[in-house]
């Protein structure tokens, strides 16, 4: 089997594929980075309340009336979930990026900033 060489066109839409997917991976990261911030939020603003004391859910769409000690683990439980999701999705883009690289090197690809 010989290999054959890419051509510029192939080359080009394989690196618009890695940009690509490098900038979904981190919108997506920086989305769950917000959300742990609002769940950290809640939890901080709740954890200090007696654990009988009502408080609202919202659970897909509908408002659900619990108490402090029903909704602070499941929240905990998200919080943490949504944390290794981050960090799952960090790892995935360290090693995105460094296929990035080594393809820009491979093809000798130099980019050019616009000024």
């Amino acid at each position: 089997m010989s290999s054959k060489k890419p051509t510029e066109a192939e080359i080009t839409q394989q690196y618009n594929k890695y940009k690509n997917e490098l900038q979904q991976v981190a919108q997506k990261i920086g989305e769950l980075e917000s959300e742990v911030e609002e769940h950290k939020l809640v939890i901080d603003s709740i954890k200090p309340l007696e654990a009988d004391r009502k408080c609202f859910r919202m659970v897909g769409g509908v408002l659900v009336e619990r108490t402090v000690k029903e909704v602070l683990p499941a929240l905990e439980t998200n919080f943490n979930g949504i944390q290794q999701v981050i960090q799952s999705l960090l790892q995935s883009y360290k090693r995105k990026e460094q296929e990035f690289q080594e393809f820009q090197k491979e093809h000798k690809i130099q980019v050019v900033s616009k000024q």
